[in-house]
């Protein structure tokens, strides 16, 4: 990956709607050749996908919890079941596979606090292999952000 693909991925990053014409310009090439380097950059999976940022509270999903999950064992039939669960439930955002006291850090949305605790109860409590589930619930956002550092 060169200097050119990096200030694509960037200005990608920046604005995902931004027309190959516009994008071409801004990092120096004729369209065609911008359009092979993004078309290369997302079969490599470099560009995994393109999205719309929401705010989660404008969309009903005002309650942002970080779970820390520990698992009871760390076989692989154990850590495979947790992990397909995770991927099956909508509101869970993100799950992260972590070095420390917890085994995953997780990402989840709710309604309300009365729909975060039913989620759990519901779902999260019913995956086998837990161990313990601590909750951090998110009040405010000081930063968030989709961008690699340049």
């Amino acid at each position: 990956m060169d200097a050119i693909d990096k200030n694509i991925i960037s200005m990608l990053q920046e604005d995902g709607r931004i027309t190959n014409n516009d994008l071409a310009a801004a990092v120096n090439l004729s369209p065609s050749p911008c359009l092979r380097r993004v078309r290369k950059l997302e079969r490599e999976g470099v560009i995994r996908d393109y999205t719309a940022v929401v705010d989660h509270n404008k969309c009903g999903w005002p309650i942002s919890v970080f779970a820390m999950v520990s698992l009871q064992r760390h076989d692989e039939n154990t850590v495979q079941t947790f992990e397909s669960h995770v991927r099956n439930l909508d509101m869970i955002l993100e799950c992260f596979l972590m070095a420390g006291s917890a085994d995953y850090l997780v990402h989840i949305v709710g309604k309300s606090l009365a729909d975060y605790e039913k989620f759990v109860k519901t779902k999260l409590h019913t995956i086998p292999g837990i161990a313990s589930i601590e909750s951090h619930i998110a009040y405010g956002t000081v930063k968030r952000s989709f961008q690699l550092p340049k």
